[in-house]
């Protein structure tokens, strides 16, 4: 236990740096684990909210900034992970213009129940909500973490 301890210390500790990195790594790999659809990267917004309470909460510093640089931190990662969605899902938007395409084949699922409907509620579903889904889980997890730190004192 006190292995895990010292580690959890050191990757609380982690350069600027190192951490950006590291975040940048883990969000390509969510990304891929789930194959351009962002579940894990949603999901990854928890341990990053952790990381970044855990971080932020080390250094002194008013409600306000606290609160401020949380959602400074966190609009950037969801930043970042929108950028990667828009990568990968932005190009199928010239199918939009393409008559002959068939978007009922695109492989997503007809949840408007028309294929151009889904395939544009999809694209928005991919590109912008599950970057701000990612943010709000962020958040979630630097709130709860700083709940129970103050239940444990």
């Amino acid at each position: 236990m006190k292995k895990f301890s010292n580690l959890l210390d050191k990757i609380i500790h982690m350069q600027k740096k190192k951490a950006i990195v590291a975040f940048i790594l883990l969000d390509l790999f969510c990304t891929g684990l789930g194959m351009g659809v962002p579940f894990f990267t949603i999901l990854l917004g928890l341990p990053v909210g952790w990381w970044l309470a855990r971080r932020l909460a080390a250094k002194p510093q008013t409600l306000q900034s606290l609160l401020g640089d949380l959602l400074k931190y966190a609009a950037l990662t969801a930043g970042f992970s929108l950028l990667v969605l828009a990568v990968i899902w932005l190009p199928s938007l010239t199918w939009l213009f393409d008559p002959a395409r068939d978007l009922a084949n695109y492989g997503m699922p007809l949840i408007l129940f028309e294929p151009l409907a889904s395939f544009i509620g999809w694209q928005v579903l991919m590109v912008l909500i599950s970057p701000f889904l990612q943010l709000l889980m962020t958040v979630f997890g630097a709130v709860v973490t700083w709940w129970r730190r103050g239940e444990e004192k």
